[in-house]
């Protein structure tokens, strides 16, 4: 259908063009395996798209011109990565009011399963782990919701940061906002993103506290990892 002549003059940003790259069913396969936040080469994500080689290397180069994807030369690879947390967000955005996977096998259930639990979302933790770390920190006033769907550091809670490792005045004077509410797909609730949520993940992939599954953005909590989570955060994680 030709597109309108108030579609083509329209002040509105070009959702449509966008949507039509996400929209690829190969393409959104590859987006959705780089929410695990790493890097990932061509031939991987091929894999993670199935598709052949010349289609991914195709499909990549239509997301990095469209601005979702950017690349790296690592030596004599080309590593692909979202070009920035905003993506990730949008992809969140779009899974939470998706239709759910139809389910046809056991891999595929143990596989939902993890995803459920814990996972990465972009940079952030998500699932039901990402819901109970916002949670916790909500219950004991180190963060309250904001009306611009963030979260605000309260004086109880810059001490526990501080405490905890992060820096603060290093995150706070950074472009990125400090700390937002991202819509969890799982969960249908909101979990803790931003400068602050990324910090908060890293120590806790740094700490041992928590595993990337291979291959998979979905992580393990591990034994050291559920004894911290009740320690700091006050709720019993299993891995």
């Amino acid at each position: 259908m030709p597109t309108s002549h108030a579609a083509r003059h329209s002040p509105d940003p070009d959702v449509a063009a966008v949507a039509a790259l996400i929209g690829d069913p190969g393409r959104a396969a590859m987006l959705l395996a780089l929410l695990g936040g790493h890097r990932l080469s061509a031939g991987d994500l091929a894999l993670r798209g199935g598709v052949s080689p010349a289609a991914a290397s195709a499909h990549l180069a239509k997301l990095v011109a469209g601005g979702l994807l950017r690349v790296e030369r690592d030596g004599r690879h080309r590593l692909y990565d979202m070009a920035g947390p905003g993506v990730g967000r949008a992809l969140e955005a779009l899974a939470a009011i998706a239709a759910p996977p139809k389910i046809v096998g056991l891999t595929q259930n143990v596989q939902a399963a993890r995803l459920r639990a814990a996972r990465s979302c972009y940079d952030h933790l998500a699932g039901r782990l990402g819901v109970a770390v916002s949670d916790a920190l909500i219950a004991q006033r180190f963060i309250g919701p904001t009306g611009e769907r963030g979260f605000r550091i309260t004086r109880r809670g810059r001490s526990f940061f501080l405490d905890f490792g992060i820096d603060l005045a290093a995150i706070e004077a950074g472009r990125r906002p400090v700390a937002r509410q991202c819509i969890d797909w799982s969960e249908h609730r909101t979990h803790i993103a931003g400068a602050l949520g990324a910090e908060l993940r890293a120590l806790c992939l740094a700490r041992g506290w928590i595993e990337r599954f291979p291959g998979s953005r979905a992580l393990r909590i591990t034994p050291s990892g559920s004894a911290a989570f009740e320690e700091y955060f006050g709720f019993q994680a299993r891995g």
